[in-house]
């Protein structure tokens, strides 16, 4: 097979941790006799400093074409002083999201046993959880209009019953994959757009029996994701909600640089699932160009590319044996106690794949 895809390095950290998740691919690729073919385009900062806009038009066509997009990151303080769709997540990350309608983001946690330790819970609190959160991604606060005027400024939330009924269908269609639990979170004590949520997902509910549904409010479930994370399956929640609280999922796995996450929209005409695929975590210009940065969560993000978007199972499940290998050797990046540069790892990683 030629796997074709989108290759957007982005800025800050993205380029190095990028360099490692081909490095990873091209090894899985030679090992099992398929092709790799990435499209290297600009994105968000990036493209700014070429002179281009946050999101040029090449860059979204090739995305468009190939319907598998591989991002490292976009965004950083080196643009903050640029307004509205001028900045690189505003002009860039949420356009790309919107335009190939990514409106389902999935995100697990599930601790891996070498780094149960690093993680602030005990560990007897810990095993045993995996559990995923599936984020509505195009919709709410972040999509609504927004503005300044004579009384302060404003940010429009808003939902339709389509929109929360789609994610919803996904969130029981893998439940049903899973331990058969969704736990819906919202705040449907106090805002409108999350008794019509509550509503909707109610009704998805009464087509799947089998599955368990119960509901949350947002401000207990960050208090319950920390006491009981082993109580969850799947996770079903709102944009901003989603993206408050698998930051906290993240500390649960010991570190946001192991967790990899996946955008699907429908399948197009050609069956093909259109998805986006990256690291949780953000640009780290901090430690941009140092070779510092941990690798695993954008070489993971290319594992479920593999499997997500060209069913190439086998491989995704050979690059998510190697990580595990990796972390069990202490193969890593200093943030996980390791002494490896971020080139090495992607290269102690490929080498478990060919050897």
């Amino acid at each position: 097979m030629n796997i074709n895809f989108t290759y957007l390095p982005g800025d800050g950290i993205g380029p190095e941790v990028g360099a490692a998740a081909l490095a990873v691919l091209s090894a899985v690729a030679a090992q099992f006799g398929h092709t790799l073919e990435a499209e290297d385009h600009l994105i968000g900062g990036a493209a700014i400093d070429a002179g281009e806009k946050p999101l040029p038009e090449v860059s979204f066509g090739s995305c468009h074409r190939t319907g598998a997009v591989l991002l490292g990151a976009v965004g950083g303080p080196k643009w903050d002083h640029l307004k509205g769709a001028d900045r690189p997540e505003l002009g860039a990350l949420l356009p790309l999201r919107k335009r190939l309608n990514l409106y389902a983001n999935i995100r697990p946690c599930k601790p891996y046993e070498a780094l149960l330790d690093r993680a602030p819970l005990k560990r007897d609190r810990l095993e045993g959880t995996d559990f995923v959160v599936m984020r509505e991604l195009t919709g709410g606060i972040y999509f609504g209009k927004k503005g300044r005027d004579a009384d302060g400024a404003f940010d429009e939330c808003r939902y339709s019953e389509p929109e929360v009924e789609r994610i919803a269908v996904i969130a029981f269609d893998l439940a049903m994959t899973r331990r058969k639990k969704v736990t819906s979170v919202d705040k449907s004590n106090v805002l409108e757009t999350s008794r019509l949520w509550r509503e909707t997902v109610e009704r998805v509910a009464t087509r799947y029996p089998e599955v368990e549904l119960e509901h949350l409010l947002v401000d207990a479930m960050t208090m319950h994701m920390l006491t009981r994370p082993t109580h969850f399956d799947v996770i079903l929640t709102e944009n901003m909600f989603g993206d408050i609280l698998t930051d906290e999922a993240s500390v649960l796995c010991g570190s946001m640089g192991v967790i990899p996450s996946a955008s699907l929209s429908d399948a197009r005409d050609d069956g093909k699932t259109v998805g986006m695929y990256e690291p949780i975590h953000g640009s780290a210009p901090d430690i941009a160009g140092q070779g510092k940065a941990n690798p695993f969560a954008m070489i993971l993000s290319a594992a479920w590319m593999l499997r997500l978007s060209f069913g190439l199972d086998a491989e995704a499940t050979a690059i998510e044996s190697a990580v595990e290998a990796a972390l069990v050797a202490g193969d890593v990046t200093g943030d996980l106690g390791g002494s490896l540069s971020t080139s090495d790892v992607g290269a102690a990683i490929a080498q478990r794949l060919t050897a």
